[in-house]
């Protein structure tokens, strides 16, 4: 007997718990309560898997429970902008360790997916503030996200954008090439982290987890948590940079950064990646 989508969404998320080893009930939770089909738009859908990336394939009909594995979906596939790989999002959100009533910055929200998982994660005492440049695809969030209360959809470079409220984190759904100075500002001064990509030209990279604690504005513990490759954040990418992080990239791991710096400290023998105004150390913080 066919189970029914609940069903189907309820085991994506507890098959989400094993892949990514996931132990918050609240990040498992809001992956069976979020419907993916809801942001996605119309099937039958093209499907991408992190097996083969790069070879599209089509669901035999529109079935949402095709939905429910963990694969990317579509949503320009011209552009290769897809609604990313659940288990990748399930890992990291379960590392932010967000509580309830916190205020998160999603940077390059798309059509809100994972936007809504944020929701869901805070509750309706938290917020989300969903950065999205693209007018077309901030629509679409802004009309996904409707029964979220807690999600706002904010038409803007999310690199350079500014929230009127400390974030308990900044996740960034983009490869960037730098820091964006701002970012680090709107941290909560308690625990405030940011997920950011750092990618290269052909979009591989890793992801760094960079915390702010209590009043400190120049050193903040940073650790690689997961590879991986993933569209360009358009406001977040500038060639000397990009060729500065490939140099990085050659010379040594983004496993050994430890933590990030700001001016007035300058470079030492420590320094991983440097940029304007911040640099990356392999010193602890």
């Amino acid at each position: 007997m066919a189970i029914s989508v609940q069903t189907a969404r309820r085991f994506y998320a507890e098959e989400l718990r094993f892949t990514a080893h996931v132990s918050s009930r609240a990040v498992v939770n809001a992956f069976a309560a979020v419907p993916r089909e809801h942001f996605v738009g119309p099937g039958p859908w093209r499907i991408l898997s992190p097996m083969r990336l790069g070879d599209y394939w089509t669901t035999e009909d529109a079935d949402p429970r095709h939905l429910y594995h963990d694969v990317l979906v579509a949503l320009d596939e011209a552009r290769g902008i897809n609604n990313g790989q659940p288990a990748l999002w399930a890992k990291h959100y379960d590392h932010l360790d967000l509580p309830a009533g916190a205020h998160v910055v999603h940077v390059g929200a798309g059509t809100g997916y994972y936007s809504a998982i944020l929701a869901q994660i805070i509750g309706r005492r938290g917020r989300v503030s969903a950065i999205e440049i693209d007018p077309g695809l901030a629509q679409r969030a802004r009309d996904n996200l409707a029964i979220w209360p807690q999600a706002t959809v904010v038409v803007a470079d999310g690199f350079t954008f500014r929230c009127d409220q400390p974030a308990n984190a900044i996740v960034v759904n983009a490869g960037v090439t730098h820091i964006s100075m701002t970012w680090l500002d709107m941290l909560s001064v308690e625990g405030g982290q940011l997920l950011v990509p750092l990618t290269k030209s052909d979009r591989w990279g890793g992801f760094l987890l960079i915390k702010r604690h209590a009043a400190e504005t120049r050193r903040y513990p940073a650790q690689l948590v997961s590879p991986t490759g993933i569209i360009h954040c358009i406001g977040g990418r500038d060639r000397i940079a990009e060729e500065r992080l490939g140099a990085a990239l050659t010379r040594a791991r983004m496993a050994d950064v430890r933590s990030l710096r700001r001016a007035p400290d300058e470079p030492d023998e420590t320094c991983w990646l440097a940029g304007e105004g911040w640099w990356l150390s392999t010193a602890a913080a």
